[in-house]
Parts: C-alpha cells; structure tokens; sequence
C-alpha cells in the first residue's frame, strides 16, 4: 500500500523502541506518524517519506516507548484495610483478622456498601496514578461484590471509567474469587450461581471482557475452576486464573488446557505448568507486588518459562489486601530485583506481553504500522532507566489514540 500523502501527527527526534517480538528494537533518532489514531509509518528520521503532517512534534531526544499495560488489577473496591496491615506487623495472624470479621469479606462489606459513583470516583483517584506512571491500557477485575447485584455492579462501574477517561480498560468478571458469606461451606453452590445465573447475565449485558477465577485451596479447587470455565466457554468469554500462588494446584496447566489468556500469580507453578502453559500460548503474569507485601519465599519459576518459551508479563495487581501497589514501574523494578528478569523482559512484560494477557497484542503493545498509537515519550537516556528508578514520578508526554494526553483526569 503507498504511503498517504498526509498524516495527522509526526513525532520526531527520540529513539524509538518498538518492543516488537518483545525486544527493544531500537530506532535511534527515529520517527513516528500517525493518522486516525494508528501508526502509519516509523523509522529513522533520515527516512521519512515526502509527506504532510498537520502536526509535528520535535522530542528532542529521550526514548519513545509503548504505552504501558497493566494487565492485571482489582482497583474497584470499597473501604481499605490499612488497618489489618497495621495488625499483621504488629504479630497478629491473617486467620486471626478473619476470625474477627478482616480480610476479603471487609472488602465485600465496603464494596457492597458503596454506591457505584462511590466506587467509580475512588476508582478513577487510584487509576490517576498509574496512568500518570505511562499507563494507557488497563484491565481492572470484579470480585469484591460476592452475588449478582454487586457483582453487576462493580462489572458497571468498570465500564463507566472506560467512557470516563483517556485509557483502554478491559472488564473481568472474577465472581469466583472467594466464597460469598451467604454460601459459607458451600462453595458449589457458589459456583452453580456464578455458572447459571451471572455469567449469562454479564454476557447479555456486554460488561466483561474475560472471567477469571482463582484456584486455590482457600478459594476453589481445580474441579470448581473447570465449571467455571466451561461456563465461560459456552458463553464465548477467554478465561483467564489466578494459579499457584500459594500451592501447587496444576491450575495454570487446567487454564492452559482452556487455552486461558494468562495464568497469574504462579510462585508455585511446576516445569510441567510451564511447558503445558507454552503449548497453549498461556501468558504467565507475575504480581511481585503482592509477593513482597506477603512476604513470600517461594519464587515463580522463571527459568521454567525462560526454557519453555512462556511469555512473561507484570502487573500490579492493585488491590487492597495483598498488594496496595499503585505504580506499575515499581513493579518493574521488583520483578528484576525479586525475580531475576532483565529490564528488556520486564518492559516486554508491561508491553507486548502484557497486550498477549489481555488478548488485544494485535492492536496494543508494540510499535509497528497498523497498531494503535499509544505511546510514551520519556525523557531518559535508555529504555532500562524506566527499570531503574525508585519511586517518584519520571515526567513523561502520554499519547493515547494519536493525541497528548491531559496529565490532569
């Protein structure tokens, strides 16, 4: 196809980093051209074709770099539990807090509690900073609400900040992810609600882009997960888990057999997991945020991955139990530190790989003519700075769909 004569937007002047196939692949003083929100052409700016831009942006160098993906968060809740973080390091028990009404079912309290302009305004507070950090997609799960008014209505709420702000959000339906206190002891009949009733009801109404579960030996066994996910099959929904984060289930090899967008958590995943979940493409996200605040020891077994050719994704799976993790590059720093990736398989991770998790690698995650024009200007020196720095926020030019983003949501 010849290249339009004219284009909306050329951006010029920095290195470019495609991340295509997951690899820097960088174009030093590169360039970028976009119309109608899509990338039309990039490459060296010595090389750009006779064409017209209505709008050129000169960089002056820096690195221009996919916009970051977080592909995996529960950033609706209500209520906080700061206090039983307190707690815990103060000596008492996770089972204590439990026992005294704590944990997810507080979560659930608050969250039903909460109005869904509640939710959605404490939401759209936690998601600033990431999307300060050069997040423009994000997919953001339910969970919190336990039966189907309030699992509707968090699925609701997900969809309200996809129309409200400048970023992709993508909805899960994670109605498995504990068991209600209605159903206490009957974790089946949870499930035959989840399976009969909701999942028919999100499809009808278009509020979820995936279902998720998780499976685990205080949550569901493989066997109730398998429901799930038939269930969601049936309705044409990807499935997607959370597997192996605190025993050896074999969960991401069921997910792998649904050919699952992802497997998530995974500390306890096996070299058998891992080829299962190479056969079917299954992405691995790993959530270092929740393994640093629980203060874990088992690692997710990265060499396994490495071997078998999984990709690898990170995520900050900001919720308000385990990881109350609002910045995505710290989770960068943490997967290098606390996992052994390299800064290039960290950014792949909450690139192109991440694009993979979400089932959207066609259109988001990389550079390349044809994909959406979602992209990051830093001004640093090399793309594993992004990697390198502590905290604070690196100043950074958001575009999203072709057009600056306004730092102010």
């Amino acid at each position: 196809m010849p290249f339009p004569l004219n284009c909306d937007t050329l951006w010029s002047g920095a290195t470019v980093v495609t991340m295509r196939d997951g690899k820097y692949h960088e174009i030093l003083d590169g360039a970028l051209a976009v119309k109608h929100g899509k990338i039309v052409w990039l490459g060296p700016r010595s090389e750009i074709p006779d064409i017209t831009a209505q709008q050129h942006h000169h960089l002056n160098g820096g690195v221009v770099m996919p916009g970051f993906i977080d592909c995996h968060t529960h950033l609706i809740f209500g209520g906080d539990r700061s206090a039983e973080f307190e707690k815990r390091l103060n000596g008492v028990s996770y089972a204590q807090i439990a026992a005294e009404g704590g944990g997810i079912l507080s979560t659930v309290r608050a969250t039903r509690k909460a109005s869904e302009d509640e939710l959605l305004q404490s939401a759209r507070q936690r998601l600033s900073c990431l999307l300060a950090e050069g997040v423009t997609s994000v997919e953001i799960k339910s969970g919190y609400g336990l039966d189907i008014d309030n699992e509707i209505k968090m699925l609701r709420v997900i969809r309200q900040l996809g129309e409200q702000i400048p970023a992709d959000v993508l909805a899960t339906c994670l109605a498995a992810h504990a068991v209600p206190p209605e159903f206490s002891g009957d974790a089946d009949g949870w499930v035959s609600v989840v399976c009969e009733q909701l999942l028919p009801r999100v499809k009808q109404q278009n509020l979820a882009d995936a279902v998720d579960a998780f499976c685990e030996h205080l949550a569901f066994s493989p066997a109730q997960t398998e429901r799930v996910f038939r269930a969601a099959r049936e309705l044409g929904l990807p499935v997607k888990l959370h597997a192996e984060q605190l025993s050896a289930l074999a969960g991401s090899s069921l997910a792998a057999r649904f050919n699952a967008l992802s497997a998530d958590h995974l500390e306890y995943a096996t070299e058998d997991d891992a080829r299962a979940m190479a056969a079917s493409q299954t992405v691995a996200v790993l959530l270092p945020g929740a393994f640093y605040l629980l203060r874990e020891k088992q690692h997710p077994p990265v060499a396994a991955f490495r071997k078998y050719g999984v990709p690898m994704a990170i995520a900050s799976d900001a919720n308000p139990g385990t990881s109350p993790a609002l910045s995505l590059r710290l989770m960068l720093n943490m997967a290098c530190t606390l996992f052994g990736l390299t800064p290039e398989e960290a950014l792949a991770g909450v690139t192109l790989n991440a694009a993979k998790a979400l089932g959207i690698h066609t259109s988001h995650g990389s550079l390349e003519v044809g994909k959406v024009a979602n992209f990051v200007h830093w001004p640093v020196a090399r793309p594993a700075e992004l990697v390198y720095w502590l905290g604070g926020q690196l100043p950074c030019t958001v575009i999203y769909q072709g057009e600056k983003r306004e730092s102010s949501l």
